[in-house]
C-alpha cells in the first residue's frame, strides 16, 4: 500500500502529502480541509509560501470541525533563507508555530543551501555565503527541545549531504527535493538510502507552468502517457505512484478537489514491473535549477557549483526566465 515511511526518528511520515507552494492564501484553507476529507495526513508549509498563516487558520477548523486530531497529521515547515544564522533558528520556528497554531511541527527544514542578509527580500544582491554546519547545530537543539519532532534539509545535493553528515550530530532525517520521472535523482536516492535519509519529492508532476521551471514535461512525456493510458489512470496518478514505488514520499500540489482527490487515489494500484523499467529510457533533466543564486556573493559561481554537478547541462546552459514570483515565494 506504501501508505508511509518510517523516519530514522522513528515517526511515521505520510507518504502522500499536499503542497502548498503557489496556493493563493484564500484559497489554501478549502484546499487543506478537502485534502484532509479526502484522506491526506501530510501537509507541506513554509513561511516562504506566503499562506502559512492561513494553513494554521485551516488546521484549527480541522481540529475545532473534529475532522482530526493533532497527532493524526504530520505537518512540514522550513527555515527562511534569511534566519540561518544560529541566533535567528529559534525565533524562525517560533514564528512558525505561531501561523501554524502549534505547539510542535512534525519537521522542519532547511529550505535550501541558500542563504541572505536578515530582513531583506530574496533577490540575488541580498545572497550571502551559508554556513550550513552552524545553521545544523541551531537546528538540533530544535529537535532535542522537541518543538521539531524531525529535522532535515531541502534542495542539498550528494555533496551537501555528505558534507552535512561529516559534522552532523543528529542526522536528517529528511532531505526533499525535486523529484519526478524526469528527474529521478538516482544517485542522491541511492546516497540517502544507504544513510537513512528519507527523500521526499516535491514537484512530483514537475510542476508545469510554474515560476522558474523550465524544461521538458513530466505529464506529456511519451513514457509517462504510455503507462498512464495503460493502466487506465491519469499521467499525474502514474507519475505519483512511480514516486512511490521509487520509496519516496510525493507532495503534489493543487487547490482543485478533484486533482486533489485524484491525486490521493494511488494506493490500491501498482505499476508492474516492466512498466517501471521503462521509466529508466526517459531522458533527465532537473527542471528547476535556481539560476537566480548564481552569484558572486553566494559562494556559486556556477549552477555546478548549486548543484555540484548534478545538473543536466544540454547545448550549454540550460536559461530560464527571470521570474520574481519565484523570488519572492521559493525559498
Amino acid at each position: 500500500m506504501v501508505e508511509s515511511f518510517v523516519l530514522n526518528t522513528g515517526a511515521i511520515m505520510p507518504s502522500v502529502g499536499l503542497g502548498t507552494w503557489q496556493i493563493e492564501p484564500e484559497a489554501v484553507c478549502n484546499a487543506i480541509y478537502a485534502a484532509v476529507k479526502s484522506g491526506y495526513r501530510h501537509i507541506d508549509s513554509a513561511v516562504a509560501y506566503r499562506n502559512q498563516k492561513e494553513v494554521g487558520l485551516a488546521l484549527k477548523k480541522l481540529f475545532e470541525d473534529g475532522v482530526v486530531k493533532r497527532e493524526d497529521l504530520f505537518i512540514t515547515s522550513k527555515l527562511w533563507s534569511g534566519n540561518h544564522a544560529p541566533e535567528d533558528v529559534e525565533d524562525d520556528i517560533s514564528s512558525a508555530l505561531e501561523d501554524l497554531q502549534l505547539d510542535y511541527i512534525d519537521l522542519y527544514l532547511i529550505h535550501g543551501p541558500i542563504r541572505i542578509k536578515k530582513g531583506t527580500m530574496l533577490i540575488p544582491e541580498n545572497l550571502i555565503p551559508t554556513d550550513i554546519p552552524a545553521t545544523w547545530r541551531a537546528m538540533e537543539k530544535l529537535y532535542e527541545s522537541g518543538k521539531a519532532r524531525a529535522i532535515g534539509v531541502s534542495n542539498f545535493s550528494c555533496k551537501k549531504v555528505e558534507d552535512l553528515l561529516a559534522i552532523a550530530r543528529v542526522t536528517p532525517a529528511v532531505n526533499q527535493v525535486e523529484c519526478h520521472p524526469v528527474w529521478q535523482q538516482a544517485k542522491l536516492r541511492k546516497l540517502c538510502l544507504s544513510t537513512g535519509i528519507h527523500l521526499s519529492a516535491y514537484s512530483p508532476l514537475g510542476s508545469p507552468g510554474s515560476p522558474g521551471y523550465c524544461g521538458p514535461s513530466v505529464l506529456s512525456n511519451p513514457i509517462v502517457i504510455y503507462i498512464a493510458e495503460k493502466l487506465q489512470k491519469t499521467p499525474a496518478q502514474v507519475a505519483l505512484r512511480w514516486g512511490l514505488q521509487m520509496g519516496q514520499s510525493v507532495l503534489p500540489k493543487s487547490a482543485d478537489e478533484t486533482r486533489i482527490k485524484e491525486n490521493f487515489d494511488i494506493f490500491d494500484w501498482s505499476i508492474p514491473e516492466d512498466f517501471m523499467a521503462k521509466f529508466s529510457g526517459i531522458k533527465q533533466a532537473r527542471l528547476l535549477k535556481i539560476e537566480f543564486a548564481v552569484q558572486p556573493q553566494s559562494g556559486y559561481n556556477s549552477l555546478e557549483d548549486l548543484w555540484d554537478g548534478e545538473v543536466e547541462k544540454e547545448n550549454g546552459r540550460a536559461e530560464c526566465e527571470d521570474h520574481s514570483d519565484f523570488l519572492r515565494c521559493f525559498l
